[in-house]
């Protein structure tokens, strides 16, 4: 086990709580494919958002791009090469696209942090990492001041990539290729609460083209100071 499994679960009643909600709701969903396995909770959604959509959105990455960063677990090397940026939560198009993807999950807006969009170009990565917060690191005191543990990610893929960029479980040796207009979502963590290591994932290099992700994180609790 690793120390983010080990160490503790001030919100393991929320995020049990918060992943029985989202299991029931997406697995009674027709429209949502879910992974064939059963080390994680991953499931695929076609088609939630539009081509036109994808294009306005790309458009805004690029906008607000700047290059990403990570919290630290004490990686002596470059973890993350991409651009991201946070949009813009009163835009119309945002407001939309987050109600939607509000409304598929049965989560409460206020929940969800500000939707962050990435840009990937050739040779950039994402390495592997969990979308979890290490309770016994230095930043969790604040994490846990403005929303607590991350429970669910949505991660929406806007344009095909010509070559690489899959997301990578690395742990489950899955790898979802990047789909128009497609929504990924997973429970970070496990039934009992506790943070779940097969949702272990990396994005892989992009080696030809660019590659376009918008992504939500939804906390245990209302996100915000």
């Amino acid at each position: 086990m690793s120390a983010i499994s080990e160490a503790p679960a001030p919100d393991r009643t929320a995020l049990i709580r918060v992943g029985a909600h989202v299991r029931r709701r997406l697995d009674a969903n027709p429209d949502a494919y879910r992974l064939q396995t059963d080390k994680a909770e991953i499931w695929a959604v076609g088609g939630v958002f539009s081509p036109e959509e994808c294009v306005q959105l790309m458009a805004m990455i690029d906008r607000t791009a700047v290059p990403s960063t990570v919290l630290s677990h004490g990686e002596t090397e470059p973890w993350r090469t991409s651009s991201s940026g946070n949009v813009d939560a009163h835009d119309p198009l945002i407001r939309v696209v987050e109600e939607r993807i509000d409304a598929l999950l049965g989560l409460p807006h206020e929940w969800g942090e500000t939707m962050q969009g990435q840009r990937y170009d050739v040779g950039q990565q994402f390495k592997f990492h969990m979308d979890s917060f290490w309770t016994q690191a230095d930043y969790w005191p604040v994490e846990a001041g403005r929303g607590g543990q991350r429970s669910i990610t949505a991660m929406a893929y806007l344009n095909q990539v010509e070559d690489g960029g899959d997301t990578h479980f690395t742990e489950l040796g899955m790898a979802v290729k990047p789909t128009p207009g497609a929504l990924l979502v997973w429970n970070n963590n496990l039934p009992t609460g506790k943070p779940n290591e097969n949702t272990m994932h990396a994005g892989n290099p992009v080696v030809k083209g660019v590659k376009y992700v918008i992504t939500k994180w939804y906390r245990s609790r209302k996100w915000g100071y």
